[in-house]
């Protein structure tokens, strides 16, 4: 058979069970075949336990079959119940006295037994005939593993039926509308942030009985979180507000009628409201311990990171990264800087939280004073601590390539300790950084950009300065020459006015003077 056949069929028996309407019974009872007498006893199956040797005349296939299904019992059309109907063929016989049927209960271990008796009279006149026994009197609960057996009376060895059924739960369709722990009720809700509470209304259950509600975190079960209501079924108005203390994407709210193996039923509408999960970072100054635990169940990487200065990045820490579904995440040996942050990285996005930035712990600062020849780098911290010092060069946001020897030093009291560096540091790309290396996980600070100092830079604004002077110069002369050109031309032009010359004329007559007076020179 192919694939696609099977799951056809699969989904034909499926949505066949699940559709089955339940057999009506008015009473429970014993009924056996046409023309037998049989009447029914409780049983507490102890002294038919043992067994004893069957006659050679008795077959070992004395009892034939034994059919197991569920009948629904019903008081004024609504209150149901389930009851286990058992159907069971024997070949009468003069050995047979009656017989023993038990049901246990395999989750529960509970039993109950009835014995069914044959009257004499009838059954020596009927003997080698078939009997049909029918029994229905078992009650039974929703989704409940039965084990039943048929034992004749008195009980002989290897003369047996055993058969294992399940009883249909709350997924039927029948089932779900009449038994009263299949009610679980219909929820709607709504939440008032400024307050902190959910109201909640509930529809669609048993009538004038009483419904339970609660609030409650989703694990493996749903845990308890202390709010809780009951609604009384003689009350008209079926709502009722609960108290949270935080919107966690487990937050659910969960009901159900107040009958013994009610069905629940649970909403879990802030699935998307994880922000507040971020926010349990607890740090433990005696160990120097970072640890964050999930108040719900969620898939999550964890790092520490480093915020830069413009607090538009968080660069992550090597070898911090860890995934955390549903434990305790742990740093030891943390650095208790400002820029200290961690990342929290899911599906959803990213978030960021700097459990030191408030300056409630411990912190250290890291100065330079640039000079000539060396370069001094001072580090102050209010608790012992030791430092690393380099230059390197800046390749990336989150990385520096050395170029120099790694200086140590030590600092504290909030007294500053200073290091030397010997040579000119200086250039855009070229930094200073420094961090812890007495903890595990520490902030590196880099400093940057840093300016050159005036001996190395003086000849090139000398050569700046005499470029300036020279442009200045040819400026002025430039200037100058017009100015005279201008005054010669215009002296010209008022001396030849009254002459009735025109303009044009004059300036001819100026250019060609100043043309001879500069042959003649020559």
């Amino acid at each position: 058979m192919r694939a696609v056949d099977i799951q056809i069929l699969l989904v034909i028996i499926l949505g066949t069970t699940d559709c089955q309407i339940i057999p009506r019974i008015e009473e429970c009872g014993l009924s056996c075949s046409q023309g037998f007498h049989c009447k029914s006893k409780p049983s507490t199956g102890i002294f038919n336990s043992f067994c004893r040797d069957a006659p050679a005349s008795l077959s070992s296939t004395v009892l034939k079959s034994m059919k197991l299904s569920t009948a629904m019992k019903c008081v004024q059309g609504s209150q149901c119940s389930l009851h286990l109907n058992i159907k069971g063929t024997l070949n009468l016989d003069e050995n047979i006295r009656g017989l023993e049927i038990c049901s246990l209960s395999v989750d529960m271990q509970q039993s109950q037994c009835v014995n069914v008796r044959f009257s004499r009279k009838t059954s020596n006149k009927l003997l080698g005939r078939k009997v049909h026994v029918q029994f229905n009197c078992f009650e039974v609960n929703v989704a409940q593993h039965i084990y039943v057996t048929m034992k004749t009376i008195p009980n002989y060895c290897e003369v047996k039926l055993s058969q294992e059924y399940n009883v249909e739960d709350c997924r039927n369709n029948d089932v779900r509308k009449h038994i009263p722990v299949c009610f679980a009720g219909k929820l709607d809700y709504n939440v008032d942030r400024a307050r902190k509470t959910i109201s909640v209304n509930v529809s669609d259950f048993l009538q004038d009985q009483d419904y339970y509600v609660r609030l409650c975190h989703k694990w493996f079960t749903c845990e308890d979180v202390g709010s809780f209501a009951l609604i009384k079924g003689k009350e008209s108005l079926k709502s009722t507000s609960l108290q949270y203390s935080q919107l966690l994407p487990c937050l659910c709210i969960e009901g159900w009628s107040a009958v013994p193996d009610a069905r629940r039923t649970q909403l879990c509408p802030f699935k998307n409201d994880t922000k507040a999960l971020w926010d349990s970072i607890v740090y433990n100054p005696a160990t120097q311990t970072l640890a964050w635990e999930p108040a719900c169940p969620v898939h999550v990487t964890v790092n520490l990171c480093r915020l830069t200065k413009s607090n538009d990045q968080c660069v992550d820490l090597q070898n911090s990264s860890t995934t955390a579904p549903e434990k305790q995440v742990k740093y030891s040996r943390v650095d208790t800087h400002p820029r200290l942050c961690m990342k929290f990285t899911t599906k959803q996005g990213s978030w960021v939280r700097c459990p030191f930035a408030h300056g409630n712990f411990p912190a250290w600062k890291m100065r330079i004073a640039a000079g000539a020849e060396q370069t001094q780098v001072s580090f102050m911290s209010q608790t012992k601590a030791q430092f690393s010092v380099l230059v390197c060069n800046k390749a990336q946001l989150s990385s520096c390539d050395s170029v120099g020897i790694r200086h140590s030093v030590s600092a504290g009291d909030s007294h500053p300790t200073s290091v030397n560096i010997s040579g000119e540091i200086c250039g855009s790309q070229v930094c200073i950084q420094g961090w812890r290396t007495d903890v595990d996980y520490s902030v590196p600070l880099q400093i940057c950009d840093i300016q050159c100092t005036l001996s190395s830079q003086s000849q090139e604004d000398d050569e700046n300065a005499v470029r300036i002077m020279l442009l200045t110069a040819i400026i002025l002369i430039l200037v100058t020459m017009m100015a005279l050109l201008g005054h010669q031309i215009l002296t010209v032009f008022h001396r030849k006015k009254h002459e009735g010359r025109s303009p044009a004329q004059i300036i001819r007559q100026s250019f060609s003077t100043r043309v001879k007076s500069t042959s003649s020179l020559h």
